[in-house]
């Protein structure tokens, strides 16, 4: 086994708004250069970082919309999502839930704060991912997971210095509850003040680590703060996180999809002409119908 090293750290930019309700960082793609292919499958990261919204009576959020050749990963940390789609998939996620999207072949989906919580308002922080699928599942059935809290399972760290949710793939023999269309490690690890996680995924897997709460440091020697994002190099294997304070961590780490990207707006696809063919077919109302 070889060490795993960090390629750069990435401060947050300057947050803009998705719609009206979802007040981001974007680091995939954008920052220090970091574009989709370099931390294909993962193609898209946005974060809502801690953000308190104001009690309102018309939900805030994205209104309708579609996508193609890919999937959307929302992972609530604060706050509650309500999402609709025209494939029937559907629900509310609230603190510590996730949900994942197939778009594939095409579907219409909308995203608001949930009706209720948007009237008391609160604190909200959320993350989502867009995952690249394979040429061959682009255009498969969409479908809908919808992952409770209490149905991720979770690596407990001995003498009680926290735990790794396993959202996708693997860690220490225990399996992510989602379902992948390629090798996909996702996890959550909620760390106490001075813990140490070790973590190992094949060299050739795209990693980054995003800090979502507190102040780790990686391998003994380089410090991460809350909402910075490391790059780890694909030049080996293992890696050390210690927590500096009490830190919550996203890892990602996926077997990359040696394809070409074409991308364009809400569409993912492997050639110029797929997107133009995506853009007519959802003209032509081949995405189905979702009401605003």
């Amino acid at each position: 086994m070889t060490k795993k090293t960090v390629e750069f750290i990435a401060s947050p930019g300057e947050p803009h708004f998705v719609g009206d309700g979802f007040r981001v960082y974007n680091y995939i793609p954008g920052a220090k250069n970091l574009d989709m292919q370099r931390m294909n499958p993962f193609i898209m990261l946005d974060y809502n970082p801690k953000f308190k919204f104001s009690p309102v009576e018309k939900p805030r959020g994205v209104g309708v919309h579609p996508h193609r050749g890919f999937e959307t990963v929302t992972i609530a940390y604060k706050g509650k999502v309500a999402h609709h789609d025209s494939a029937g998939g559907g629900g509310v996620i609230g603190e510590g839930d996730v949900q994942w999207m197939t778009a594939a072949s095409g579907v219409l989906h909308k995203e608001y704060h949930e009706k209720e919580w948007s009237k008391n308002g609160g604190i909200f922080q959320m993350v989502q991912l867009w995952v690249n699928l394979p040429a061959k599942y682009k255009m498969s059935t969409p479908k809908y997971q919808a992952i409770s809290n209490n149905a991720i399972k979770r690596y407990y760290i001995e003498n009680n210095e926290g735990e790794v949710e396993v959202i996708a793939g693997n860690y220490n023999g225990i399996n992510g509850v989602a379902s992948t269309f390629t090798p996909i490690n996702m996890l959550n690890a909620r760390l106490n003040t001075d813990a140490n996680a070790k973590f190992s995924f094949p060299s050739n897997y795209n990693t980054a680590i995003l800090v979502i709460e507190g102040k780790i440091e990686v391998n003994n020697e380089q410090i991460a703060n809350t909402d910075q994002l490391i790059l780890m190099k694909n030049d080996g294997e293992d890696f050390n996180i210690k927590a500096i304070d009490n830190s919550i961590v996203l890892l990602l780490s996926g077997e990359p999809i040696d394809e070409p990207i074409a991308a364009y707006g809400p569409f993912v696809m492997n050639t110029r002409d797929e997107l133009l063919q995506a853009f007519e077919d959802y003209k032509k109302g081949k995405f189905g119908f979702l009401e605003d």
